[in-house]
């Protein structure tokens, strides 16, 4: 691109979210890593690699199509010894982020792309950011939502006094995916760790005052754990409470009992309400009310539209160049990953006793 600098990239893991949810037809595209980075301009995929395979020989196919050159490698050993990158996503299983993330930073990249969690644990997650602080790696977390536009629309609708006083937040995931149990501990296999990571990330990200602000949600407090009535090591459902600086009532709930996936943030303030998730975007606003005389109701605010694309993962990435550039604050940091991590650890603890 004239006039603007191109910046490498390489990816290690070409998995679903490395590369093959770039080709589910109901998602909003790009759905990947790969095809994120493909979009982008300013941005030259070099090298890929994957302990599979099958798998990295149908991703450099097909990414040979937009560079004829691109090497592939059949591990991150390999790929990082062959050259240095601008950019280094790592988008393997939580149990290998801690040696992965490891190794890339000290190869030393000008960014490094973390898919999320952080980490298995804080411990580990301490490892790795000592690593970024003694090679001066910076890391973005790809807890997705914070670059999504409607997100991003109710952050802004909060923070400009929209809904008054925030009273409370319940933020809910439903899946068929355990909450947690000991016996995936070591693979992180579960679905606080898996999912939950997004939901209370969201909530922080709704909630918190700056980016760098590490004591987002205070006060936990257990509300309801149900164990599965078989293996009662297996937590179905817990929900956490929790205070703000902004809400005195957060409540996050998760639950493995349901036959579908749902994930949704309902904030309710004074003056209005905000229901947004997968597939939820609904702004309401105090105005005089239809139904009765001297009262008032919430009525849709209809100033407020959604957007025809969240540009998630497109967002994420140009935040990256954005910040190669020099234009940007990384918008989702190690700092945030490990507010997020803490959290979920904080409930883990409890539910493993």
């Amino acid at each position: 691109m004239k006039g603007k600098n191109i910046y490498t990239a390489a990816i290690i893991g070409t998995g679903r979210i490395g590369f093959t949810l770039g080709f589910d037809k109901k998602r909003e595209k790009p759905a990947s890593h790969t095809m994120a980075l493909l979009e982008n301009k300013r941005i030259k995929i070099v090298a890929g690699c994957d302990t599979f395979e099958d798998s990295i020989n149908q991703w450099k196919r097909y990414v040979s199509r937009f560079n004829r050159d691109v090497k592939a490698y059949a591990t991150s050993e390999e790929l990082l010894a062959a050259e240095k990158y601008d950019i280094i996503v790592i988008a393997v299983n939580e149990d290998s982020h801690l040696e992965t993330a490891l190794q890339a930073i000290a190869a030393q990249p000008r960014l490094i792309i973390l898919e999320k969690p952080v980490a298995l644990n804080t411990a580990d997650g301490d490892k790795i950011t000592k690593a970024a602080e003694k090679y001066g790696v910076p890391v973005l977390v790809n807890h997705e939502r914070r670059f999504s536009e409607d997100y991003k629309i109710a952050k802004d609708y909060i923070e400009q006094g929209n809904l008054g006083k925030v009273m409370c937040v319940n933020a809910r995931l439903d899946s068929g995916l355990r909450v947690y149990t000991k016996e995936e501990e070591a693979t992180g296999a579960y679905s606080l760790l898996h999912d939950g990571t997004h939901l209370v990330d969201i909530v922080m990200f709704l909630l918190e005052k700056n980016s760098g602000e590490k004591e987002v949600l205070k006060k936990m407090a257990i509300t309801n754990i149900t164990r599965d009535e078989e293996k009662t090591d297996v937590v179905r459902n817990v929900t956490a409470h929790f205070e703000s600086e902004w809400c005195p009532d957060v409540n996050i709930s998760i639950s493995g009992r349901s036959r579908y996936f749902g994930f949704e943030v309902d904030i309710i303030g004074t003056e209005g309400r905000i229901k947004i998730g997968n597939g939820i975007f609904n702004f309401t606003h105090r105005q005089q009310s239809k139904l009765y005389s001297g009262f008032y109701s919430l009525e849709s605010d209809k100033k407020i539209r959604r957007p025809k694309k969240t540009r998630y993962f497109s967002n994420m990435i140009q935040n990256a160049v954005d910040f190669l550039d020099g234009k940007s604050e990384l918008k989702s940091t190690l700092q945030t990953g490990m507010n997020t991590l803490t959290v979920l650890q904080e409930i883990k603890r409890q539910l493993a006793e």
